[in-house]
């Protein structure tokens, strides 16, 4: 088969997947321990490298607005452009990437594993659905982990510019903070706790549904988590920009 022929399979195929994904998040019962066990593990394996690569990207940000806002005469607005570019754009893709590199390959892994052993086949035989009992846990597990892990890194940047910016580039406490309140709005804290949102239901889905098709031994395993963490990269920075622009569409602007 060519290879248009093939994504457009399968594209059609992940789709049919969200939408029974979808259907089995109001089934019953409901899979609480599975649920808990792997919002512990995500977590788990999340929050440290989460919180360490938050550091450098609040800082990174600091130190190239500050640069850039005092070339155009607008020193005072630093702290209103550091802090929402970490909470609207670098929180939400910083906790994705970390979400999809480190749980996602994870979560595939454990899926592909189960297929290569036909452990999926045989629940099916018992008839066990393994989209309700495998799949609905861990993406709810994972839309939960990465809202409460994009209000760790958002805290953690904003602190790591806060001092490059003061520290480094000599501004003024009061000035940053000021600048923040002038021109942020509850809805730029809301749009990343969506983004954050939709972005860990996408790393899970794309993990599970490549997991749970994965053939061909190990190495097909091993393949389908490269090929999941790729394409959930892919999908991420396209669904950041459809968000984004919806956004700006929707919620007027202060200071606009």
């Amino acid at each position: 088969m060519s290879g248009p022929a093939t994504v457009v399979r399968g594209s059609g195929e992940f789709f049919a997947f969200c939408l029974d994904t979808l259907r089995g998040l109001g089934r019953r019962p409901v899979q609480l321990r599975e649920f808990v066990q792997q919002a512990w593990f995500i977590s788990s394996v999340s929050i440290l490298p989460a919180a360490l690569v938050s550091i450098p990207f609040g800082a990174v940000i600091a130190l190239q607005l500050g640069s850039l806002v005092r070339q155009l005469g607008a020193q005072s607005f630093t702290g209103a452009a550091s802090v929402l570019a970490v909470v609207r754009e670098a929180g939400p893709i910083v906790t994705a990437l970390i979400i999809a590199g480190a749980g996602g390959s994870a979560i595939c892994a454990d899926l592909g594993a189960r297929k290569i052993r036909e452990e999926l086949d045989a629940m099916q035989v018992l008839g066990i659905d393994p989209i309700h009992r495998l799949v609905v846990p861990r993406v709810l597990a994972s839309m939960l982990v990465a809202v409460l892990l994009n209000g760790l890194v958002s805290v953690v940047g904003v602190t790591g510019g806060y001092a490059f910016n003061v520290v480094l580039q000599g501004g003024t406490p009061g000035a940053y903070v000021a600048s923040f309140q002038a021109l942020g709005q509850l809805p730029d804290l809301l749009v990343g706790e969506v983004k954050a949102l939709l972005f860990g239901a996408t790393a899970a889905l794309v993990a599970c549904y490549k997991g749970m098709t994965a053939r061909g031994g190990p190495k097909g395993v091993g393949d389908a988590v490269n090929q999941s963490v790729v394409i959930t990269f892919m999908l991420l920075f396209a669904l950041n920009f459809v968000v984004t622009a919806g956004y700006f569409q929707v919620v007027p602007q202060k200071g606009s």
